[in-house]
């Protein structure tokens, strides 16, 4: 029981200093965004080709999607992450993938927030982005 909350407690701390020290992230800015566009630019989910991106905005993209997938890995067993390599080859996209993982509950809990820390990255980056 000790040990379980040891591993969360670990991973949550970990997750809360990548918020808090992520370069990508303005915490306090005076700045105000924007968020039914990048609602909206979530909810229609076009591809950043499609978006016209700059590169430097991609790049960022690409840095949040590797981490989410580094720090997934790092939760998921070697049998979960062959199952989740074989449903996205298999046409699924990354949350159908997830969701036809048979995982722990603390595995579930990690995995939707690291999968929400990068969804409000990702909006916070493409809300900064005005085309």
């Amino acid at each position: 029981m000790t040990l379980k909350f040891t591993k969360f407690l670990c991973a949550f701390s970990i997750i809360f200093l990548l918020v808090v020290l992520s370069p990508t992230m303005a915490l306090a800015s005076s700045v105000k965004f924007n968020t039914s566009y990048a609602v909206t630019i979530a909810i229609t989910a076009k591809s950043s080709l499609e978006m016209n991106l700059t590169p430097q905005v991609r790049q960022q993209l690409q840095a949040v999607r590797q981490r989410r997938n580094r720090e997934i890995q790092k939760v998921l067993n070697s049998s979960q992450l062959t199952q989740l390599t074989h449903n996205l080859r298999s046409g699924d996209d990354f949350h159908q993938a997830l969701d036809k993982l048979n995982l722990q509950g603390d595995q579930k809990e990690m995995v939707e927030a690291i999968v929400k820390i990068c969804d409000l990255k990702t909006k916070a980056i493409l809300s900064r982005f005005s085309p």
